[in-house]
């Protein structure tokens, strides 16, 4: 499986030499996923750095500003913004490349990776297959259960959550009628 590199993998051309060069040329489908999460987490973290400038970006309200400080600031977010831009596109690059090194693996069902151990004589033995249909209903009663206590915990937090937002909200106001 082996494929070439990534445009900007980080290491130049002719930096090793024998078999370190084609150890350093072949980028498996798990390097490519390392990759791709190193890709992902910087996206989050300009994503971050746009907003923080942003926040410190004043609106156009009337108020005169310095313009140099506004095109230096401008600058920047257009420099993250770009910078973002080239960053999902290898994002993109790397997905594509993970879906072709990919394409020719047949998925493996879901059942067959859930480790089961049987009892042994019971597969086929009528009280087995009635302490396994007791067994199943009594899981499926335990799982209908933590569903419900689920639901009724995400109910609870979403009120929480609404009534953090409405404090926000009204902190928010009262600063803004401070000044």
């Amino acid at each position: 499986m082996s494929t070439p590199p990534l445009a900007g993998a980080g290491m130049p051309p002719g930096a090793f030499s024998g078999p370190q060069a084609q150890a350093a040329r072949e980028v498996n489908t798990a390097s490519l996923c390392r990759i791709g999460q190193e890709t992902v987490q910087d996206i989050v973290f300009r994503t971050m750095e746009i907003f923080q400038l942003l926040r410190n970006m004043q609106l156009p309200n009337g108020v005169t500003y310095h313009t140099g400080t506004y095109q230096d600031r401008l600058a920047k977010l257009q420099e993250h913004l770009r910078q973002l831009s080239i960053l999902f596109r290898k994002l993109r690059l790397v997905y594509d490349k993970c879906n072709e090194n990919c394409a020719g693996l047949d998925p493996v069902p879901i059942e067959q990776l859930i480790p089961y151990v049987e009892e042994d004589g019971s597969k086929h033995d009528d009280r087995g297959v009635a302490s396994q249909l007791r067994f199943a209903s009594e899981e499926r009663r335990e799982i209908m259960e933590v569903n419900k206590k689920l639901k009724q915990k995400n109910q609870q937090l979403k009120q929480i959550m609404d009534q953090l937002r409405n404090l926000i909200w009204d902190i928010n106001a009262m600063l803004a009628m401070r000044n």
